[in-house]
Order: structure tokens, then sequence, then C-alpha cells
């Protein structure tokens, strides 16, 4: 089958829409899904900082959302045709993080992920001059008309939802709420500060707010902190002086828990500082320089924990984002504007320079 699909070539050009041949049928414990809208997120663009790892020319994206069209059988976890889906991360399913319901830490996270996904031999995706593409981003690869991808990956939603929205719960949203809901376990009573009101670090001041826990948000775009204040949490600059005295003073004496979407290293600093004996600082973004740690930062039962897609089971936890949502608890659907698929590297321009907090690509339907 033939379709459209936006490609990316080389690490520094912009993305391609173009014509892509998907050259296989579901095999058992896969589904084909038509896409009814793809978040981006800044992982997706993130490629093209890889060093080359992540594997080119491919289809990237992977907050997909849509209808399953065919069905391979065998272990689908019920999914069947004209289920409507919401796509998540890839994972192996019988490492023992994964048997262990931590599948954020499959043990093949990166290789089926990141970093080049399964062999094929022939390819299943390919351009319209019959070269391969990779096609396995995230297990999805859905800035794309069609995604075949592993039963595992799909969470079953309702059809009266807005379909075309659901994606980017699948992965940015995920990550922010499930930092608050699963890795903290934060509730009433609890402090929080955010590094960063992006797409993650305002869907975890909603999940705060959702859960009762006072929240500060830190970042130095002031939209973001009136967004960040219409969902709940005390606004606070990034640049403003002072700032680990500022957020304990609003805090009541410290932050239980931080947590950081920048990776800038001065910020985490500033968190560490900032934080209450026996507070938490997670961390979502990867660090591309060294994190230092002055003497004493870590004293009196502080710690920091790396947070990998909000150590979440999608299956659990997308359904809760989705009731939250239903009472108005969680409206994330604010912070999505779309785009149709063709223009691609407009969304990508609107999110880079934080004109948009979450794009989502919506296809053209149908094939041949």
């Amino acid at each position: 089958m033939r379709f459209q699909a936006a490609v990316l070539r080389a690490y520094e050009d912009p993305f391609t829409v173009e014509e892509v041949a998907l050259r296989a049928e579901p095999a058992p414990g896969e589904i084909l899904v038509e896409i009814a809208g793809c978040g981006m997120c800044r992982t997706d663009l993130a490629v093209r900082r890889s060093a080359g790892r992540s594997p080119l020319p491919a289809v990237l994206g992977h907050e997909g959302a849509g209808v399953v069209v065919r069905s391979g059988g065998g272990p689908d976890g019920g999914i069947g045709v004209g289920d409507h889906v919401v796509l998540s991360f890839d994972s192996c399913g019988t490492c023992p993080n994964c048997l262990g319901a931590a599948p954020a830490h499959c043990e093949s996270f990166a290789a089926l992920n990141l970093f080049g996904g399964r062999a094929e031999d022939p390819p299943r995706l390919t351009d319209g001059a019959g070269r391969a593409l990779a096609p396995r981003w995230f297990g999805q690869s859905s800035f794309a008309a069609y995604a075949l991808v592993p039963a595992r990956n799909a969470v079953r939603v309702d059809p009266a939802l807005p379909l075309e929205l659901l994606g980017p719960l699948g992965c940015g949203f995920l990550t922010g709420a499930g930092a608050v809901l699963n890795t903290f376990r934060a509730g009433p009573g609890d402090t929080l500060v955010v590094l960063g009101a992006g797409a993650v670090g305002l869907a975890a001041v909603m999940a705060a707010t959702a859960a009762g826990v006072r929240t500060v948000a830190v970042d130095r775009n002031p939209r973001r902190l009136v967004r960040a204040e219409r969902f709940g949490a005390v606004p606070l600059s990034a640049g403003a002086s002072g700032l680990p005295e500022r957020i304990r003073r609003l805090t009541g004496g410290g932050a239980q828990y931080a947590l950081d979407t920048t990776a800038a290293p001065p910020l985490v600093a500033d968190a560490l500082h900032a934080l209450r004996p026996t507070g938490t600082l997670g961390l979502v973004a990867r660090f591309r320089t060294v994190l230092p740690l002055e003497p004493g930062t870590l004293d009196r039962g502080r710690g920091i924990r790396h947070i990998c897609e909000g150590d979440a089971v999608p299956g659990l936890l997308i359904p809760r984002l989705i009731d939250l949502w239903r009472a108005g608890r969680f409206p994330f659907d604010e912070l999505i504007r779309t785009y149709p698929l063709a223009e691609v590297n407009e969304a990508e321009h609107d999110c880079g320079t934080g004109l948009v907090v979450k794009p989502v690509l919506l296809p053209e339907r149908g094939s041949r």
C-alpha cells in the first residue's frame, strides 16, 4: 500500500512529505493503524543531534493515535479492527523490567525506540524509488497516514473521544503526568517545583494540581508561565535572582519534589538547593554536559533519579489521564495546535521556537 509520510533524509535537512510504500502485512502481534493525528515531541527533533546513532532516512513520529484497520492476530491484547487506539513506546515484553510492570525501563528500550529497532530484510517501508526507510521509530513511525506497530504499543480508547488530539498522551503528556503520579506519587500536602513549562512540564503541573500538590513552575517564557498559572502553579521566572530561596519560600521551606525538563545545569543546581531534606529531583531530559554537584547537595536524604516515560504502564496511565480530562482536571487539549502533515516543517519551527507547546500533525486520509 502507498500513502503519504514525512521523511527525514539527513540530520540537517527539512522533512519532505512524500509517497512511501508499506510492503508488509501485520504479523502476529502487530496491527496496522490509520493515523488520525500524531504529536510532535522534542525527542523527534533531537534526532538531529543524535550523532548518527538514529538511522536515516526515516519516518519519525511517536505520539500517534488512530483506528486499527488490519490485525495480524496472535498476542494482540484483545485489540481488533475498528478499535480506536493511542500508541505509546515500544518494549520487548519479556525482560525482567517489562514483566515487572516497568516497560519504560525495558532492557531493549534504546534499541527498539531510538537506535535501530528490529532488523528487516527485505525492508517493510520504502520510498517511491524502492529504497529502504527506517520504519520503527518508537515502534511507530507515525508521521504518516498509516503505521504498522506492535499491538503491545496500543491502548484502546473510547471512539467518542477526539482521536486526533489523543496521541501526545502516549509520550509527552504521559511523561510529565507520570513523573508526578507514578514516580513521585505526590499528593495533598506535597510540594513540587517544575523546571520548564513546555509540554512535559505543563502536563506535570496539570497532574500535580489534580492531585492536590502545591506547585511552582519555572520558565523563561512569560507566555508559558501564564499557562502554568492557569493550570494551578505559582509562576516564577527562571531569570529571577535568588531562585532557590524564592522556591523555598513559596513551598514552605523547600520542595519535596523537583522535576527538570530543561537539561540546563544551572537550573538543576538551583532546584537541588531548593529541595527540603528527603526531597527528590527527577530528570526527564538527556544532559549533554557534566552535571556538577556541590558538596552537601545530596545531604539529608536528598536524591536524584532519572524518569523515562513517566515510569508508566501506558495501558493504565493513559485511561487515567483521559478520565481526568473528561472531569475538566487535565485540560491537555488547550496545549495543542494542529497542522496538516504537509506543514511538518512549520510545526517543527513553531515547536522549536516555543510558539506552540504541542503541535499535532494531521495526515491526509486514504491510501492506494
